[in-house]
């Protein structure tokens, strides 16, 4: 029997083995935290990456950072017509990542920030759960004895 078998009473391929099943046992809970954080916001966050997979879409949202701006002033500063603009506005509203004021004859945008809160969270739970564990070895990978 060697030292390490007399101290905790278990051989090291014992241990090892032990740990093997914690580990799994762990990624396997934090998978289900992961599927229950998606399930709950998993429309509104296709919808705004959907909104977001455009690039004229982005710019639109760049200039929206700081301050609300109206649609004569987008289509100025973006050189689109208003009829191509107004079919990305209407996607950025749909996924609720802008919200529009009507003042006169103009709609002025800003963003809504509360929706940038909920893509931000989605994102964040793959940097909480970024140590994940390595895939386990599948049965025909294993080594033969």
């Amino acid at each position: 029997m060697t030292a390490n078998q007399i101290a905790c009473g278990l051989s090291i391929p014992a241990i090892l083995g032990a740990l093997s099943k914690l580990a799994s046992v762990i990624f396997l809970f934090q998978l289900d935290l992961m599927a229950k954080s998606i399930s709950v916001t998993s429309v509104p966050v296709e919808d705004g990456f959907h909104a977001l997979a455009d690039p004229l879409r982005v710019q639109v949202i760049e200039l929206l950072r700081d301050h609300e701006l109206c649609v004569c002033d987008l289509c100025d500063r973006l050189d689109v017509r208003q009829s191509k603009l107004s079919f990305h506005l209407k996607t950025l509203k749909a996924a609720d990542l802008i919200r529009g004021r009507q003042q006169g004859r103009w709609i002025y945008y800003s963003l809504n920030l509360p929706q940038f809160a909920v893509l931000e969270q989605y994102l964040s739970e793959f940097r909480r759960l970024s140590p994940m564990l390595p895939a386990r070895i599948c049965p025909e990978d294993e080594p033969s004895e």
